[in-house]
């Protein structure tokens, strides 16, 4: 069982890494591309300047899904493996009961894998309303050509509907591009944040297999502390393995 939770628990240190990883090209990508703006053909001629986000950018699913992503690396996995090494020392000790800081960070471990397990499953949900919600949201065409836009940095935003950026550049590239570089970096880059938004779901998978397997390490630890104590009361003393 301990075997399976160490291999679980690096499966999905790789998995958040990853995630972790496509969400940083996702907000490098939307603060230095998407910060600036794209050139439109206008149906009625010549062209106008959309700034590359609305004024209704939706990012707090993102911010979410990265806490439950750096949470599961670094609290689940590396201080999960601060937490069995104390343990293990622990163990090997001629003391009867394990040391006090040992059982402090495995029990603060455990905390958090229960925590963390709720966090995934409300950064998949949150994720997928917000998505699902604003989907087939279109850019009103007339409106973005009116808004006398200016070059970067003195632009106007879209300032109609909220938007995922999914959402935000699924409906960009439903307009006349005229770069066709533009379409070619927009598509990658909206590729990129499907990729993370799915990837939540073996994540979320991944956490709760690890927090099943925890309970029972836990349940099983919680068992051996009370043997300890059994044997200690009958004033035995504990041999050093």
């Amino acid at each position: 069982m301990s075997l399976a939770l160490y291999i679980f628990i690096a499966i999905l240190m790789l998995d958040c890494a990853l995630e972790m990883g496509l969400l940083s090209a996702t907000v490098y990508w939307l603060h230095y591309r998407a910060g600036k703006d794209f050139i439109i053909n206008n149906p009625g001629g010549g062209i106008f300047s959309l700034h590359g986000k609305p004024a209704g950018l939706l990012v707090d699913q993102g911010h979410t899904s990265n806490g439950a992503a750096g949470t599961a690396f670094v609290a689940v996995g590396l201080i999960g493996i601060l937490a069995f090494c104390l343990r293990r020392r622990s163990r090997r000790t001629a003391n009867t009961r394990p040391h006090k800081f040992a059982t402090f960070i495995y029990n603060f471990w455990f905390t958090i894998v229960i925590l963390n397990t709720l966090l995934c499953l409300g950064a998949l949900l949150y994720t997928f309303y917000l998505t699902i919600t604003h989907q087939h949201q279109h850019i009103n065409i007339v409106l973005a050509s009116g808004l006398n836009n200016r070059p970067y940095p003195n632009y106007v935003a879209y300032p109609d509907l909220l938007w995922t950026p999914e959402n935000w550049l699924t409906a960009v590239l439903e307009l006349p591009l005229a770069s066709s570089g533009d379409r070619t970096n927009i598509q990658l880059f909206l590729t990129v944040q499907k990729i993370w938004r799915y990837n939540l779901v073996p994540m979320f998978v991944l956490q709760t297999i690890v927090c099943g397997l925890a309970i029972v390490d836990w349940r099983r630890t919680r068992r051996e502390a009370r043997g300890y104590g059994e044997y200690e009361a009958e004033g035995g003393k504990r041999v050093s393995r």
